[in-house]
């Protein structure tokens, strides 16, 4: 199909094939440069601070004595809820006239802030709902990572007099970082298919400020009717996908073997 030009005619596709020319074409195409760049911002800056938050709600539960899974409960709620639901509650929530977040601002006397319909916070905003939502998927990882490792070392910190911050630094950091990077690297891959939030939230804009690659290929497919030029950026962004995926994991392979 990528090399393909497909047109409509009759109520039948008619498919003409053209080569590479779709390839070709993607080297110039502004929105998918685009949509790549959002991607990335959307997935580095997203997953690192799910890892950090996701981490640190980790260590804090696997501290406490009595009462974990309630906490462990109550911190994966988030990731329950339908991406359908999640988009409708905080369109509502970062509406400009009614919104929960403009009406809590509004009380510190804050002007209201157009979150979803500037271009300069569209995308930060779809990333805060994205951190809000997949944290808990972060936190129940790493969860497992802290209550896995033997008790023997939190009581030998105690002896020795290590507050809490020399002990997650020196101890439980490099102990953990294994599990942190298979954590980065698998969130990191899942959210690079981020289409629900954008979809429902700002629909790609405005403009193009935040639209992701995956919604660039749904709206040349289904939009433009251009399904021959969709299916190349489909196959250019499989690669693309697959070789972060073998870097990402020989990166694993390397700290694995340096821990």
């Amino acid at each position: 199909m990528s090399v393909h030009e497909i047109r409509w005619q009759d109520g039948h596709s008619v498919w003409t094939f053209i080569g590479a020319s779709h390839y070709a074409r993607l080297l110039d195409d502004g929105l998918l440069k685009k949509g790549f760049f959002n991607t990335f911002i959307f997935s580095i800056l997203g997953v690192t601070i799910q890892i950090v938050l996701g981490f640190l709600l980790a260590w804090g539960v696997s501290r406490i004595s009595s009462g974990r899974v309630m906490y462990r409960t109550i911190f994966i709620l988030p990731i329950l809820v339908p991406g359908i639901l999640i988009g409708a509650i905080w369109k509502l929530m970062l509406n400009y006239d009614f919104g929960l977040v403009n009406g809590l601002i509004g009380l510190m006397g804050v002007q209201p802030i157009d979150w979803l319909g500037m271009a300069s916070l569209a995308l930060p905003s779809v990333i805060l709902v994205d951190i809000w939502h997949w944290t808990p998927f972060c936190f129940l990882l790493l969860l497992a990572g802290f209550e896995s490792l033997p008790q023997e070392l939190h009581e030998a910190a105690l002896v020795d007099g290590v507050n809490a911050w020399t002990e997650l630094r020196y101890i439980y950091i490099p102990i953990m970082t294994p599990v942190i990077v298979v954590t980065f690297l698998f969130r990191f891959m899942t959210s690079l298919k981020v289409f629900d939030e954008i979809y429902l939230l700002t629909g790609g804009g405005p403009g193009s400020s935040s639209e992701v690659i995956s919604y660039t290929i749904y709206r040349t497919f289904f939009t433009q009717d251009q399904m021959g030029y969709g299916s190349a950026m489909s196959v250019a962004v499989l690669f693309a996908i697959a070789l972060m995926m073998a870097l990402g994991f020989s990166m694993s392979r390397y700290k694995g073997q340096g821990v």
